[in-house]
C-alpha cells in the first residue's frame, strides 16, 4: 500500500523525493547515455552484485561540493550488502555523473567505505568506470590530499579486494585497479595512469582512451587477471572468485581421474597442456585461471578439491618447455601471496627443466624475479602439496615445491625425472674429459646419448623414491584421492582477527 503524500510531513517528503531522485527511474537521460555507451548503469551493476533487499547505501544523498554542480550521489554509489549470502562492501562509480570522476565529496565517501571494510573485515568490490579526478573540484578550498588510496592499500591481505573494469579507468581509478587483488575487465575497456587531456598536456599527443591503454595491452602485461565479454560475465567471475575465499562448499562432481595416466607423453621431449591435469584433478567446473595470457610458462588457477578451495601453481610444458622466466616468476609469486594471505592451501604441479638461462634472460632481471617464488613459498604458512609430473631439474624444481620447502605431501608420477640440472648439461660437465677424448663428432654424440640415458636411469621416479627424495611414487589416477586424503588430515586454520601478511601489488 502506498503512502498518501498529503499525510506525510514536509521534511519526510523532501527526504523521500531526494532518495527517489538518485534512482534510475528518475534519471532517464542518464540511463540513455549509458545505453548509448553500451554500458550498464551503476544501479544496474549494484542490483547484479547484491542479493535482493540486502543493500544498505551510504552517502546516497551526497552532492558535489562545487556550487552549481549536481549529480546523483556525487557519482559514487556505495554501501554494504550480501553477495550469495556473504557480506560485502561495494564502491561503484557512476559514469553518468561527470564521467565517473573523483571529487572531494566522493573521495570522502570512498575513504569511509574502505575504513568500514577494514573495521568489519568485509571484502570490497570496486566498479571502476571513470576518468580520474574531477578538475572542477580541484578548486575547492581546504580539500587537501585525500587518504583514500592509503586506506585502500591497508586492506591488502586483510580482506579480498576485487576490481571490475567495465569501461574506462584513468588516473585515480587506475590506481585503485592496480591495488586490487584481482582485476576483471571487459575486452573493450581501457585504462591508464592518465586520460587523454593530461596525456595531451604532458606529451602533446591527441589520443583516444582506447589508444592510451586498451585492455589487450593490460592483458599482455599481466595487469588484468580475467578478461570477459561484458558486465554480466564480469560479475559472474567476481562471484566465482569471491567464493574461493569463504568456507568449503559441498564436494563437487569428481572427474574421471583415470585419464591422468595418459596426459604426460612417453617422450620427454613432447609437450602437453598442464591445464588437462588441473581439470582432471579439480571438482568439475571449479577451475578459475588467472592471468592466462601472461607469464604463460606457469599456470595459476583457483580450484576446489572436494569442495575445499586450493590454489594451483603449475609449470606449462607448452611454453618454454616449462622453464621459468621473469613473467612466470612474478605471476606465481603474487598468486602464492594471495593464497597464503587468506589461508588457501597451494598445490604445485612440477614439470620444469629449470630456470631460463642465457644473456637475453639476464637482461630481464630473472635473478631477482625468480627469487620471488622461493621467498613467497618459503614464508607461506599454508599447506603445500607437490606433485612432480615429469621434469624436476635444478633451481626450477627447488622453487617448485621441493623437499626443502617442507611440503605436506611430495609425490611423483612414474614419468618423473630428477636432476640437479638438465641431464644433457650435466653429462657435458661430469663427463667432459671422456667426451673431449672422443675421436670424432659422431662418436662423441653417441657417447653423449649413452651417458645421458644412464644418468636418466639413475634418476627415475622409482630411483629417487628409493633415496627418499619423494614421499611416494603414485598412480596418476590416484592423485586426486591422495590429495583429498592429505587435505583431510590438515587442520583448518583458526579464524583470524588480524592480517597475516600484505600482498605486494602485481
Amino acid at each position: 500500500m502506498k503512502d498518501d503524500p498529503e499525510k506525510l510531513r514536509p521534511e519526510l517528503l523532501a527526504v523521500l523525493e531526494a532518495r527517489r531522485a538518485i534512482l534510475d527511474e528518475a534519471r532517464p537521460d542518464a540511463v540513455a547515455r549509458q545505453r548509448k555507451r553500451g554500458r550498464w548503469t551503476a544501479r544496474e551493476a549494484l542490483a547484479a552484485l547484491t542479493d535482493a533487499d540486502s543493500f544498505v547505501e551510504h552517502g546516497g544523498l551526497a552532492r558535489p561540493a562545487v556550487a552549481g554542480m549536481t549529480g546523483a550521489a556525487d557519482g559514487l554509489v556505495m554501501g554494504s550488502g550480501t553477495l550469495d549470502g556473504r557480506p560485502v562492501d561495494l564502491v561503484i562509480y557512476d559514469y553518468t555523473v561527470y564521467a565517473g570522476t573523483q571529487s572531494a565529496v566522493n573521495h570522502a565517501k570512498m575513504t569511509h567505505m574502505f575504513e568500514h571494510a577494514e573495521r568489519h573485515r568485509l571484502p570490497v568490490i570496486c566498479w571502476l568506470d571513470g576518468g580520474g579526478a574531477r578538475p572542477h573540484d580541484m578548486r575547492v578550498e581546504g580539500r587537501g590530499s585525500s587518504n583514500t588510496f592509503v586506506v585502500f592499500a591497508r586492506l591488502s591481505g586483510l580482506v579480498p579486494t576485487i576490481g571490475i573494469l567495465p569501461g574506462r579507468a584513468f588516473a585515480g581509478h587506475a590506481n585503485l585497479a592496480g591495488m586490487c587483488d584481482v582485476l576483471i575487465a571487459t575486452r573493450d575497456s581501457s585504462m591508464g595512469m592518465a586520460g587523454p587531456p593530461l596525456v595531451e598536456a604532458a606529451l602533446g599527443l591527441k589520443l583516444t582512451p582506447e589508444e592510451i591503454g586498451p585492455a589487450s595491452v593490460h592483458v599482455a602485461s599481466g595487469v588484468i587477471d580475467i578478461v570477459v565479454d561484458d558486465e554480466a560475465e564480469a560479475i559472474a567471475k567476481a562471484r566465482q572468485y569471491l567464493k574461493y575465499f569463504g568456507p568449503a562448499t559441498e564436494p563437487g562432481q569428481a572427474p574421471d581421474s583415470r585419464a591422468l595416466r595418459d596426459v604426460v607423453p612417453e617422450s620427454a621431449r613432447r609437450a602437453y597442456d598442464v591445464r588437462k591435469v588441473i581439470n582432471l584433478l579439480a571438482d568439475i567446473g571449479s577451475v578459475l585461471e588467472l592471468k592466462p595470457s601472461y607469464g604463460r610458462a606457469v599456470v595459476t588457477s583457483l580450484i576446489r578439491l572436494g569442495g575445499r578451495a586450493v590454489g594451483v601453481v603449475a609449470n606449462q610444458p607448452m611454453v618454454l618447455a616449462g622453464a621459468i622466466d621473469g613473467p612466470a616468476s612474478d605471476k606465481a609469486a603474487h598468486f602464492i601471496q594471495v593464497c597464503d594471505a587468506f589461508d588457501i592451501p597451494v598445490l604445485i604441479l612440477c614439470d620444469t627443466p629449470g630456470l631460463m638461462v642465457g644473456p637475453e634472460v639476464e637482461k630481464t632481471g630473472l635473478v631477482r624475479r625468480s627469487a620471488r617464488i622461493l621467498t613467497a613459498l618459503a614464508n607461506a604458512t599454508v599447506p603445500l602439496m607437490t606433485v612432480v609430473l615429469r621434469k624436476a631439474y635444478g633451481l626450477g624444481y627447488y622453487v617448485m615445491g621441493s623437499r626443502p620447502l617442507d611440503p605436506a605431501l611430495l609425490v611423483a608420477w612414474p614419468t618423473a625425472e630428477f636432476g640437479g640440472m638438465g641431464l644433457e648439461g650435466a653429462v657435458n660437465i661430469i663427463y667432459r674429459r671422456e667426451l673431449d677424448e672422443a675421436p670424432d663428432a659422431e662418436t662423441r654424440a653417441e657417447l653423449h646419448r649413452s651417458l645421458t640415458a644412464g644418468l636418466r636411469r639413475s634418476n627415475t621416479a622409482l630411483e629417487v623414491a628409493a633415496r627418499f627424495g619423494y614421499d611416494d611414487v603414485i598412480d596418476p589416477a590416484d592423485t586426486r584421492d591422495i590429495l583429498l586424503r592429505t587435505l583431510a588430515t590438515l587442520p583448518l586454520p583458526a579464524p583470524r582477527t588480524t592480517r597475516k601478511r600484505i600482498i605486494e601489488p602485481f
